[in-house]
C-alpha cells in the first residue's frame, strides 16, 4: 500500500499532494489529496494494479470519461482522471458526510419520510443519467453519499467502464459488475441486453433495506444470494414493518419484479410514484425526521468512484485518416439529407439533435426581441443589435428569470408577426420590444414590455429616452436599467439586474465591434463565396479599428479570430490553414488577456478541430490536433456550461472519435443550453441517431417526435419515424408507414431519399409478418437503386439490414460486401462486430467474408 501511495505521489506531485489513505475496496484504493491548483481537498481513487492490467488502460479511460460531463445536483461530479505511471486513477470531491451504508449501519431502519426522500433523490439522479443512455449498474448504499441532508449518487463512471471493458476479462479477475445483494436477475444471469430497469431493481432493493433494516435476500455466499434474486419471492416489507403504507410497499414490490417488463419502465416513473406519496400519503408525512440532517455531521467519507478526463485523446490508434461521414446528416438537403443515416447504419456513424420544452407562459420567461432600426437609411442596425444582445446577456444573469437566447429571438425580427404568436412560440410570458432612431444629434430609444399570452402592451411599462448619438453605450445602460424596473413591476419581486461588465469605455470600439459582428454573422449565412469573403474582409477591417480604439479590450481580437475561422471555412485543403492559424493566434491572445475566457478556448478548439478534419497530414502532429481540440472544448464547457456552440462542436468531435454516448450527452447539453441554436434541427437528428446507436429506443422516439413537432418539413423527421418501426422496440404500423412514404413523395424528396423510404416500408411490412409483400417492395426499390443513384452504396447497407428482417441473410451479405467494397477507407469490421444492427447476421458463417475474417 505504501508503495502505491509513494508511486502516486511522485507521478501527480505537480497537481495533487497525496496526504493519506482513506480506505480500500475490492477494486480500488482511495487516498485523500489536496488539489494544488484549486487548493481544495479531493479523493483520488486508484484501481488495483491487477484489475487495471486486465481491463486495459486506454479502453478503460476512454469509456469512463463518458460520464464526466453529467451535471445533476444528486450525482457526484467527476474532476479528473488519467494514468499515473501505470496507475489508473480518477478524482472526485472529498465529501463531508457519510455514505447511506454507514447511515443504515447506525440507524438500522430509516423513518418513512427519510427513506422516501432519499429514494426519490436517487431516482431523480438515475432518471437524468438514463436520459443520456447511461446505466449505473451498481446502485447500492455504499455508492450513495449523504451530504447536507441530501443523497448524492457516486460511481457512475467505474461501473460503465468495467462493463464496457468486457465480461470475459472481468470473469478472469473473479469480479462482476454489480453487488449481489442489489443485483437484478438479468444482471446476475449475464444478460448482455441489461437496460435501465436493472437500476430500478437495485433502487427497489435499497429502498427495501432502508424501510425494513435488512437486505431483501441473504445467503451463505454470493451465488446463493444471486439465485434467490432470480427465483425467490421477496417478503413484503409490511410484514416486517407494519407502519409501511400500501402505496409505498407497492413501489418497492413493483421496482423489484423479477421480469424487467413488469417493473417501472423508467426511473422517472419511480420519481413520480414517490412524489405522489410525499404529497398525499399522510402516513409518511409529518415532522421532518433528523436522520438525514444528522448524517451530514457524522464524519468524513470519500469512498466514491468517478473521474473526468480533461486530457484529450492520447495515443490515437489510427495511422491513416478514416473517411468521416457528415455528423449532421442533412445539412444542405439533397442525398445527404437522409443518406447520412444509411452511412451510419453501415459504418457506425450517427447524428442526433434536439427537443423543445413547451410550458405555460410564465412571466418569468423573458424574450428580448431585436430592437428595430427606425432610421431612414437603416444605419443604426448594429447599434440596435448591440443594445438587444447586451440586454439579453444581462437579464440571463438573473437567477429568477429564464431568458430566451439570441438565436431564439432572431427568428422573430419581423415586427409584423403577432406578439402573442411570438410568446407562444418561445413560451415567453414577457416580451421586451424596442426601437432606435435618430433625433437630431441624439439617439431616441424606446422600450416596452408586452404580455406574451395576449400580445398587448403592459400598462405603465413603456419608456423612451434620448442620449447623445456619439454615446451608444449610454443607451444600452439606460435600456438595462429601465427594463429592470419594468420587470420588478411585472413579476412582483425584486429582480436586480447586475451592473454591466466592465468591458470597454470606448464608445467607438464598442460600436465598431457591433458592426463587425453583424457583418460576420451575415457572411456566415451567405451561400455566395465571393460575397461572403468580401463581407468577412469588411468585418475584419472594422474589428481592427476597434482593437486600435481600445487596445486593452480583448473582444475585438476574439471577434477577428472568429472572422478568420469563417474565412477558413470558405477555403479547402491547404488554403484554409493560414486562416486557421490566424484564428488560433487571435484566440491565444485573448486567452493571454483572460485565461478563463471560455469563448476564446472554444475558438481555439474549433479551429484546431477544423484543421484536423482537413486530413492534410497523417502524422503525430495531425493526431495531436484532435487531442488539443478536445482539451480546449472541454475546458470551455467546464468554464461556461451555457456555451451551447462549444457543446455542439464537442459533440461533433465525439462523433469523429466514435464515442456515441458522449456524442449524445454533449449534443443534449447544447440543446439544453440553447434550444434555439441555429443548428437545432441537426442537433435533434444527432441525438436521435445516437440514441438508436445505444439501443435507447424510447429516447430515440422522443427526439424523433420533437423533430416532427419543430421541423415538420425536414425530411429527416419523416424518415426517422420509419427507422423506428424497423427497430425491435417500436410496433410496426403498416398504414402509417405507407403514409410516411407518400409524404416523402409529396415533399419532392430526392430519388435516393424516396428509395430509402421504400426500403424502410419493406422492413415494416416484414416486421408485421407480411414477408411476401415486403420482398416485392424491396425488389422494386432495389431495381431502381442503380450505381448512378447510389454511387457509394449507402442504400445497399440499408437494404442489407431490412433483408435480415425477411430472413434473407445471403442476400444481405452480398449487399454488405458491395457497400464495403465501395468504401475501402471504412473500418467496417470493428464497427460491424459491435453495433446491434448486425447482431443477427453476425451468427452467419459468411459474415466473415465482409469483415475479413475478424
Amino acid at each position: 500500500m505504501d508503495d502505491i501511495q509513494q508511486k502516486l505521489s511522485q507521478a501527480l506531485h505537480e497537481r495533487y499532494e497525496v496526504e493519506r489513505l482513506l480506505g480500500e475496496g475490492g477494486m480500488a484504493i482511495v487516498f485523500l489529496a489536496r488539489d494544488v491548483k484549486h487548493d481544495r481537498p479531493v479523493a483520488v481513487k486508484v484501481l488495483k494494479p491487477d484489475l487495471a492490467a486486465t481491463l486495459g488502460h486506454e479502453r478503460f479511460l476512454r469509456e469512463i470519461q463518458v460520464t464526466a460531463r453529467l451535471q445533476h445536483p444528486n450525482i457526484l461530479p467527476l474532476y479528473d482522471s488519467g494514468d499515473a505511471d501505470g496507475l489508473l486513477y480518477y478524482v472526485m470531491p472529498y465529501v463531508v458526510g457519510e455514505s447511506l451504508s454507514e447511515l443504515l449501519a447506525r440507524e438500522k431502519q430509516l423513518g418513512l419520510e427519510d427513506a422516501v426522500a432519499i429514494a426519490r433523490e436517487v431516482a431523480e439522479a438515475l432518471a437524468y443519467a438514463h436520459s443520456y443512455g447511461l446505466i449505473h449498474r451498481d446502485i447500492k448504499p455504499d455508492n450513495v453519499m449523504m451530504s447536507n441532508g441530501h443523497a448524492i449518487v457516486a460511481d457512475f463512471g467505474i461501473a460503465r467502464a468495467l462493463s464496457e471493458a468486457g465480461a470475459q476479462k472481468l470473469t478472469q479477475t473473479g469480479m462482476a459488475v454489480g453487488t449481489p445483494a442489489y443485483m437484478s436477475p438479468e444482471q446476475a444471469a449475464g444478460d448482455p441486453g441489461v437496460d435501465t430497469r436493472a437500476d430500478v431493481y437495485s433502487l427497489g432493493c435499497m429502498l427495501y433495506e432502508m424501510l425494513v433494516g435488512q437486505i431483501p435476500f441473504t445467503g451463505p455466499n454470493a451465488m446463493a444470494i444471486l439465485a434467490r434474486h432470480t427465483m425467490d419471492h421477496v417478503t413484503p416489507p409490511s410484514i416486517m414493518r407494519q407502519s409501511i403504507p400500501p402505496e409505498l410497499e407497492d413501489v418497492v414490490l413493483r421496482a423489484m419484479e423479477k421480469v424487467p417488463a413488469d417493473r417501472y419502465r423508467t426511473a422517472g416513473e419511480v420519481v413520480d410514484a414517490l412524489k405522489a406519496i410525499e404529497r398525499g400519503a399522510g402516513r409518511v408525512s409529518g415532522p421532518r425526521a433528523s436522520i438525514r440532517a444528522r448524517s451530514s455531521q457524522m464524519g468524513v467519507r470519500a469512498s466514491q468512484m468517478g473521474m473526468r478526463t480533461p486530457q484529450a485523446l492520447e495515443g490515437l490508434e489510427e495511422t491513416r485518416p478514416r473517411r468521416r461521414w457528415p455528423l449532421f446528416a442533412g445539412i444542405g438537403g439533397g442525398v445527404v439529407v437522409v443518406l447520412g443515416a444509411g452511412a451510419w447504419l453501415l459504418f457506425g456513424r450517427g447524428g442526433a439533435p434536439a427537443v423543445p420544452v413547451v410550458g405555460g407562459l410564465d412571466p418569468r420567461n423573458i424574450a428580448v426581441l431585436y430592437f428595430q432600426d427606425l432610421s431612414p437609411d437603416s444605419s443604426l442596425g448594429a447599434i440596435a443589435d448591440g443594445i438587444t444582445e447586451g440586454l439579453i446577456n444581462q437579464l440571463a444573469s438573473v437567477q429568477q428569470l429564464h431568458v430566451v437566447s439570441r438565436n431564439g429571438s432572431a427568428q422573430f425580427r419581423d415586427p409584423a408577426i403577432p406578439r402573442d404568436s411570438v410568446g407562444r412560440a418561445l413560451a415567453a410570458g414577457t416580451l421586451v420590444v424596442g426601437s432606435v432612431e435618430r433625433a437630431g444629434a441624439q439617439l431616441r430609444v424606446s422600450t416596452r414590455l408586452v404580455d406574451g399570452t395576449s400580445g398587448s402592451d403592459l400598462s405603465e411599462a413603456r419608456a423612451s429616452f434620448q442620449v447623445p448619438a456619439a454615446n451608444a453605450l449610454a443607451a444600452r445602460d439606460s435600456v438595462v436599467e429601465t427594463v429592470s424596473r419594468f420587470l420588478r413591476q411585472r413579476i412582483g419581486q425584486e429582480v436586480q439586474v447586475r451592473a454591466l461588465r466592465s468591458e470597454t469605455k470606448s464608445v467607438e470600439a464598442w460600436a465598431l465591434v457591433q458592426r463587425g459582428q453583424r457583418l460576420r454573422r451575415a457572411a456566415a449565412a451567405l451561400g455566395n463565396r465571393d460575397a461572403a469573403i468580401a463581407q468577412l474582409a469588411s468585418a475584419d477591417s472594422l474589428l481592427t479599428l476597434a482593437a486600435q480604439a481600445d487596445p486593452k479590450w480583448p473582444e475585438p481580437v476574439l471577434a477577428r479570430g472568429w472572422v478568420a475561422y469563417e474565412r477558413a471555412r470558405r477555403e479547402s485543403g491547404q488554403a484554409a490553414v493560414p486562416w486557421l492559424d490566424s484564428a488560433v493566434q487571435d484566440a491565444e491572445r485573448a486567452i493571454a488577456a483572460d485565461p478563463n475566457d471560455a469563448r476564446a478556448l472554444e475558438l481555439r478548439g474549433t479551429a484546431r478541430l477544423h484543421h484536423y478534419e482537413l486530413n492534410l497530414t497523417h502524422d503525430q502532429a495531425w493526431r495531436q490536433l484532435l487531442s488539443d481540440a478536445k482539451a480546449d472544448l472541454q475546458d470551455a464547457t467546464n468554464r461556461d456550461p451555457g456555451l451551447a456552440t462549444a457543446w455542439l462542436t464537442l459533440s461533433h468531435l465525439d462523433y469523429l472519435d466514435d464515442n456515441a454516448a458522449s456524442t449524445v450527452i454533449d449534443a443534449r447539453h447544447a440543446y439544453e443550453a440553447d434550444a434555439y441554436l441555429e443548428q437545432a434541427a441537426n442537433v435533434i437528428n444527432q441525438i436521435f441517431w445516437g440514441s438508436i446507436d445505444g439501443e435507447q429506443f424510447g429516447q430515440a422516439d422522443t427526439w424523433c417526435r420533437t423533430g416532427v413537432d419543430r421541423f415538420p418539413n425536414d425530411l429527416r423527421f419523416t424518415t426517422c419515424q420509419l427507422w423506428l418501426m424497423v427497430t425491435p422496440a417500436i410496433t410496426p404500423d403498416v398504414p402509417k408507414a405507407w403514409r410516411l412514404e407518400a409524404r416523402l413523395d409529396s415533399m419532392n424528396a430526392p430519388v435516393p431519399t424516396r428509395l430509402l423510404g421504400q426500403f424502410l416500408v419493406g422492413g415494416v411490412l416484414a416486421r408485421a409478418g407480411l414477408v411476401d409483400s415486403a420482398k416485392n417492395v424491396m425488389q422494386r426499390a432495389h431495381d431502381s437503386s442503380t450505381a448512378k443513384v447510389d454511387p457509394e452504396r449507402e442504400l445497399a447497407a440499408v437494404e442489407a439490414y431490412v433483408r435480415t428482417l425477411t430472413k434473407q441473410p445471403d442476400v444481405a451479405i452480398e449487399l454488405l460486401k458491395s457497400a464495403v467494397l465501395a468504401n475501402p477507407d471504412h473500418d467496417f469490421a470493428t464497427i460491424a462486430n459491435r453495433t446491434w444492427w448486425w447482431r443477427e447476421l453476425r451468427a452467419n458463417p459468411r459474415f466473415k467474408e465482409i469483415t475479413g475474417g475478424r
